[in-house]
């Protein structure tokens, strides 16, 4: 099923400047993609024939990044490999997908969760949004190497390269409850602040 097309209501300003002339076939791939990606995991949780929701949450997610690397591809843009994941990149702006639960919760409750790698956690310190100017600056003490790796851009994205995520809720039975895009920042107790977000529509459940 193509994944590229029109979009109904038109691609916000935000959206355009992040993504320029494929900021509304990206909106648009976006959803079916994540629709797309839940029925090949689902088919795999069903052929492990287990009960438990691991393998449909470890098959999503590797699903997820592999589809929207494909729609990057059918765009013209980048994919980049970052420790092993592919990453799709548009206009200088890479792609962060992440299902932050397993049934329907807002986004304020989203939390990276306590044994996020490393990766994780240098891919929004290095090249999500930096938080807004403090008061102090910080204590020399508190640099330490592990702080100021965590701060340094992968050169695989490049030191250019933004992120833009996109979270999102699902599960086996269900599919995807609700998308969302924006610019998220990573607080010290692993929730996020979103300097701009905005909700994608979740497009029709796909059949395998």
């Amino acid at each position: 099923m193509p994944v590229l097309g029109g979009y109904p209501v038109g691609p916000s300003a935000w959206a355009v400047e992040r993504f320029g002339r494929n900021a509304g076939a990206l909106a648009a791939a976006v959803p079916v993609q994540l629709a797309t990606a839940h029925a090949k995991a689902h088919a795999a949780h069903l052929a492990a024939g287990l009960k438990k929701r691991s393998p449909y949450g470890v098959a999503l997610a590797g699903l997820v990044r592999e589809h929207l690397a494909e729609t990057a591809r059918e765009l013209g843009e980048a994919v980049r490999d970052v420790r092993g994941y592919e990453y799709a990149v548009i206009n200088d702006h890479a792609l962060f997908p992440f299902r932050y639960a397993d049934r329907p919760r807002p986004l304020d409750r989203a939390r990276l969760p306590a044994n996020a790698s490393p990766t994780r956690q240098r891919l929004f310190r290095a090249h999500g949004p930096q938080p807004p100017e403090t008061l102090f600056d910080i204590d020399e003490d508190l640099l330490t190497e592990e702080y100021l790796g965590l701060h340094e851009a992968f050169e695989e994205l490049g030191a250019s390269t933004r992120l833009v995520c996109v979270f999102f809720t699902a599960d086996a039975e269900h599919g995807i409850h609700a998308i969302h895009w924006g610019d998220a920042h990573l607080e010290p107790d692993r929730t996020f602040t979103w300097p701009y977000r905005e909700q994608l529509p979740v497009a029709p459940a796909q059949t395998e």
